[in-house]
């Protein structure tokens, strides 16, 4: 071809970009005469499929025009890539640099923000989506209940659910397991019915456990569908958080294939939260010959013979952990102020108002003392004397987290407080107490679901 326009140069830009040939694409980008915005574009885009997010962040300040279409690369590479604060920061700038951004970036920008648990700004994101016209599109409206259902406020949640126009099954799916993880049974229950849906595993942490029986079964008897593992699972769960272990036990035992891992795993956790170490150890035995690699399982010992006082049990658990290679996940919280979010771990000191926190949950322990509230130091999974352990459960992460949240949250709002791992009985407890003391509506968002404190209630019926 003697005389290439710009547009045969695109075209030969754009389909060694598709093939993922970045070396020629890259050869013929700085062949060509002249560029134009598709140009710049097109070799962005190359660079951001190929992971290389440091060389597309070069291209892309040196993009003498952007468009909409360069700043959602960006966006959407930078998110695919691991880098969610980054994505979030291109995003802030592309709102004000672009009139008009995809549909499809403000769905991805929304599920950044629940992942993260980055309330504020996703509330702000919300008000632009509502200002674009773009709320009732069902893949926003989807990651609008999503982000509300994971950062605490279930209500607005739900409110978004009903303005989608075109609900689809991750509409439902979504409200339903966010009623269900924050505890309101009844409301899931009532979404169920409306769409007709498999509910088992809704039950398990809410203590509905008849219902939860009745839909089990209801799943083969009425609707023609065979239980699989995940489903007897749930209901061993279930009845595992109730004290039903016997009954538990013999569900398992009753199944047409054998149990898995996380069935096992399942049997375990409800046998420390009930002390039941003769159950419990049984579980073990075919947890580290299935997954022996999974240390959650060899925690789970760890504690359930902690509880007990078993020391040297749990000596000999964590050597063998050791002697695998295999660690333990450090456990932290965090709670959002002013779009910032703050962390901690159990005993962390490092914040910069570490001392007026402490200083704080000394006061908030008196008062809780005199609402009496008595230490669970069983959750201590230490051999020390008991003062001590009292003052390990005083600076647990979520508690540093959620004095630092009352203290910087404007009066009247929410405290909402995630944590990585299961919040421990002790921290479930005095919460709720300082829900009570200070007047608060405390949210917190452990592993498994989430906590509702306020007035000393708590929404969950214990179901920790």
């Amino acid at each position: 071809m003697p005389m290439k326009d710009i547009f045969s140069w695109n075209t030969i830009l754009s389909g060694y970009v598709e093939n993922e040939l970045l070396d020629e694409a890259k050869r013929v980008f700085h062949e060509m005469p002249v560029k134009n915005v598709v140009s710049w574009t097109t070799i962005l885009s190359g660079y951001v499929k190929n992971g290389l997010m440091d060389e597309a962040t070069g291209i892309f300040h040196d993009m003498p025009c952007r468009d909409s279409i360069s700043w959602e690369i960006m966006i959407l590479g930078c998110n695919q890539n691991g880098d969610t604060e980054e994505a979030l920061r291109f995003f802030i700038e592309a709102t004000r640099e672009c009139e008009k951004l995809s549909t499809y970036v403000f769905a991805c920008v929304l599920s950044t923000c629940a992942d993260i648990a980055a309330f504020e700004l996703g509330n702000q994101i919300h008000g632009r989506v509502v200002k674009g016209g773009i709320e009732f599109n069902c893949d926003v409206g989807n990651a609008l209940v999503s982000l509300y259902c994971r950062c605490g406020n279930i209500n607005e949640a739900y409110e978004v659910f009903e303005r989608i126009e075109d609900k689809d099954v991750i509409s439902w799916n979504t409200i339903i397991t966010g009623y269900a993880r924050h505890g309101f049974g009844q409301e899931a229950l009532h979404h169920f019915e409306s769409m007709k849906s498999n509910l088992t595993n809704l039950q398990c942490h809410t203590g509905l456990i008849d219902k939860g029986k009745h839909y089990f079964y209801s799943m083969s008897q009425d609707h023609g569908i065979v239980p699989n593992i995940w489903h007897y699972t749930c209901l061993i769960d279930l009845l595992g958080r109730a004290g039903r272990l016997d009954e538990a036990q013999t569900l398992m035992k009753s199944m047409s294939f054998e149990p898995n891992a996380a069935t096992w795993g399942t049997l375990l956790g409800a046998c420390r939260i009930h002390g039941n170490i003769e159950l419990g150890e049984k579980s073990p035995k075919m947890l580290f010959y299935l997954e022996p690699w999974n240390s959650s399982m060899y925690v789970r010992l760890s504690n359930l013979y902690a509880a007990s006082g078993r020391w040297e049990d749990v000596k000999k658990t964590r050597s063998r952990m050791k002697g695998k290679g295999l660690c333990i996940r450090t456990g932290y919280s965090w709670v959002e102020v002013l779009n910032k979010i703050h962390k901690f771990s159990v005993g962390d000191f490092t914040h910069p108002d570490s001392e007026s926190i402490c200083a704080f949950l000394d006061e908030l322990d008196l008062r809780m003392k005199e609402d009496v509230y008595v230490p669970a130091t069983k959750s201590v999974l230490r051999d020390v004397e008991e003062e001590e352990k009292q003052h390990i459960l005083k600076y647990h992460s979520e508690r540093l987290a959620v004095a630092y949240g009352i203290m910087k949250i404007q009066s009247g709002r929410p405290v909402r407080v995630f944590k990585n791992l299961r919040v421990c009985e002790d921290c479930h407890t005095a919460i709720k107490h300082i829900a009570k003391i200070t007047g608060r509506l405390i949210i917190l968002r452990d592993a498994n679901r989430f906590h509702h404190f306020e007035g000393g209630v708590k929404n969950c019926g214990d179901y920790w």
